[in-house]
């Protein structure tokens, strides 16, 4: 299987658990949506409220607590009941499962999706009628979020990058980012999708907002063109450097996701690895290795809006 065949079947699997996309906006407005700005900085992480959330998903959720670790990295980034906080690429709602009834009535949780017109540049899978059926993923997500509520009534919205609802301008806690940054870089030069997309968190972010990044991270000493998105991995200078000219300070990190087991070459991809292990189905002895290894090594970085 060559790289470029692996990459496409790998985002064409993801596109199927994800919903549809759409340049527009859908909000569902529900009693006890933060009003004033102030009041929401005051909010405090309740890990007490989050690992009752966390008890409550799904078997099949909870087998991935041991490589995702999302109390951990939802404490360290600070998310706290009553936010108001983006999602970006937010799939088939494995994070907005917990988020939702976490943020709780007062809350409001916006998923984020790719520019319609960055599709186009996968290929294959890409087609027109696929383009079509993007335009309506912002209501079909937000529909499909309201049996994440577990009686939350904060309120839910969607649209994409390029497209976002400017009224939320300078209103935001918190935008999350993650693993959802490879394909913003991977496009980059074609279309300036990763500073669309960052340019678009600093305008929604309030002062003192924050940035909260879980990315499958690269050796430093491999090559930029490697980095650049297509391997699945980002280098953390580079990533740094691309929200400091945007205006952002890089304020700590964590190694609550990191996996010293995985040094990746310049001609390794994330998806050799767990659960995707797409280059050793059928190598039992390959397979094995990688899963000794585990899940990809992962940056986890918080920034704030100055």
């Amino acid at each position: 299987m060559t790289l470029k065949t692996f990459i496409l079947s790998a985002v064409s699997a993801t596109v199927l658990v994800a919903c549809n996309n759409s340049a527009s906006t859908v909000t569902s407005d529900a009693p006890g949506a933060v009003k004033d700005v102030k009041a929401a900085m005051t909010k405090t992480v309740d890990t007490a409220k989050l690992s009752a959330v966390l008890d409550s998903q799904s078997d099949k959720a909870k087998a991935r607590y041991d490589a995702r670790h999302p109390q951990e990295t939802l404490v360290f980034f600070g998310i706290a009941p009553g936010m108001k906080v983006a999602e970006a690429l937010p799939g088939g709602g494995w994070y907005s499962k917990i988020l939702v009834p976490y943020l709780g009535d007062e809350g409001h949780l916006i998923g984020m999706d790719y520019s319609i017109k960055m599709w186009p540049e996968f290929g294959g899978f890409a087609n027109e009628e696929f383009l079509e059926k993007k335009k309506s993923w912002a209501a079909e997500w937000v529909e499909g979020a309201q049996a994440w509520r577990a009686g939350s009534q904060g309120d839910i919205s969607a649209f994409t990058f390029g497209a976002r609802d400017k009224a939320m301008d300078g209103t935001l806690d918190a935008v999350l980012f993650i693993r959802a940054l490879h394909n913003l870089s991977r496009f980059e030069e074609k279309g300036g999708y990763l500073t669309e997309a960052i340019q678009d968190t600093h305008a929604l972010l309030k002062p003192g907002g924050i940035v909260g990044v879980v990315q499958h991270q690269g050796p430093e000493g491999n090559t930029d063109e490697w980095a650049k998105g297509d391997s699945g991995y980002l280098k953390k200078s580079n990533l740094i450097a691309s929200f400091e000219a945007a205006g952002f300070e890089f304020v700590k990190e964590s190694d609550v996701n990191s996996n010293p087991k995985d040094v990746p070459s310049n001609e390794d991809i994330v998806w050799r690895l767990p659960p995707s292990l797409g280059t050793s189905r059928d190598n039992p002895e390959l397979k094995a290795k990688m899963e000794a290894i585990g899940e990809s090594n992962r940056m986890t970085l918080l920034f704030k809006k100055s």
